[in-house]
């Protein structure tokens, strides 16, 4: 009996140190995607719009609306206040690019490169589709600075 209760306090004590050791586990927080979504997800207002580095006029009112759900791997953006002569569709989609942290694709295959904080988001691309607009005044390299 005496040896019983031994092997039962020596498997208790040995249970109690095998989890003892066992760390807890930690919370993988958001994905990469989903983290970009919470920092796209928002109305941005137009700063500034330059083609070929010179600054266009127009995009005072400009504002880029993304909205998205986490998980999603496509998510949508509307405009408004756009320039009739402008490279940006009313609507339309993106998904993410091989670097999540710096690159969309429009669904128009338009590839952009981006930079996102809480407090700017700057978007440049190479324009040279048939455009939203005059082609030969919306082709060439885009850059978008927008604020919340």
């Amino acid at each position: 009996m005496k040896s019983l209760k031994f092997l039962v306090a020596a498997a208790f004590v040995g249970v109690l140190l095998l989890y003892s050791g066992c760390k807890p586990k930690k919370d993988p927080g958001l994905s990469i995607e989903d983290a970009q979504l919470v920092k796209l997800s928002k109305t941005w207002k137009c700063t500034s719009a330059t083609l070929d580095g010179s600054a266009q006029t127009g995009y005072t009112n400009f504002q880029l609306t993304v909205t998205s759900t986490a998980g999603q791997k496509t998510f949508g953006y509307t405009t408004s206040g756009r320039p009739s002569l402008s490279p940006w569709p009313a609507s339309g989609t993106f998904t993410f690019g091989t670097d999540v942290s710096t690159q969309v694709t429009r669904d128009d295959a338009l590839p952009i490169t981006y930079a996102v904080t809480d407090t700017q988001l700057q978007v440049t691309f190479n324009y040279a589709g048939s455009g939203f607009g005059r082609v030969s005044q919306v082709k060439g390299n885009w850059v978008f600075t927008f604020t919340p």
